[in-house]
């Protein structure tokens, strides 16, 4: 390649000569980090009140907090907890900050794990209705953005097409964003989720407790 045709626009000249935004960038990820620890602390008390309704594999392993340079060209961070990932079996509720897009949190079951939720005798179709969560209608369980081709509203769903969705698709992942402005308030509603869908998983066990 002729290395006098690689030119830089403007802007990118602009950027390249201005270290400032990188290391801003830098300081943003390390308070995202700061901002999962926290998280991750409330949300380990929490798992203390609930382990015994749990299944015992499942909260082993202490969180993980990892990032990234590249999910769709932009940096991420993730925190898994509880987290189980095998070749059998997932049961993984998923944090996830997207620079430039969103939080999440993902609720991710797979073998045994999805078997035991979807006999359950409750559904929880109507509440994630309620409070704007998604249902992953993908075959690659492994994205996590919003578009229509990997989540689908749960307003879709009647409640007759979700028992049938989570009897034949092979993994379950039910999700929720939340704008990234909301950042004084998102440890609180990640919190709140995540005991919402620890309590989901308690009542769609078999031997839930009813009472939740």
């Amino acid at each position: 390649m002729d290395g006098a045709k690689i030119r830089l626009s403007a802007k990118e000249m602009e950027l390249v000569t201005n270290a400032d935004w990188i290391l801003t960038k830098n300081d943003i990820i390390e308070k995202i980090k700061s901002l999962f620890a926290a998280l991750q602390e409330k949300m380990a008390d929490h798992l203390k009140n609930i382990s015994s309704q749990l299944p015992a594999e499942v909260t082993k392993l202490p969180p993980k907090i990892s990032k990234g340079e590249n999910y769709n060209g932009l940096p991420y961070l993730v925190l898994d907890y509880p987290r189980l990932f095998d070749k059998q079996t997932i049961f993984a509720i998923r944090t996830l900050f997207w620079w430039g897009n969103f939080f999440s949190i993902t609720l991710h079951l797979s073998g045994n794990h999805k078997t035991l939720f979807e006999k359950g005798g409750v559904s929880v179709i109507e509440f994630l209705k309620d409070q704007d969560f998604y249902i992953c209608i993908n075959e690659d369980e492994w994205q996590h953005h919003f578009d229509s081709s990997n989540y689908a509203p749960a307003k879709k769903f009647s409640a007759d097409e979700w028992k049938v969705f989570i009897r034949e698709k092979p993994f379950i992942k039910l999700a929720k964003k939340y704008p990234i402005h909301l950042w004084d308030e998102i440890i609180n509603k990640l919190l709140a989720d995540f005991k919402n869908i620890t309590g989901w998983v308690i009542l769609n066990s078999p031997n839930g407790e009813k009472d939740l």
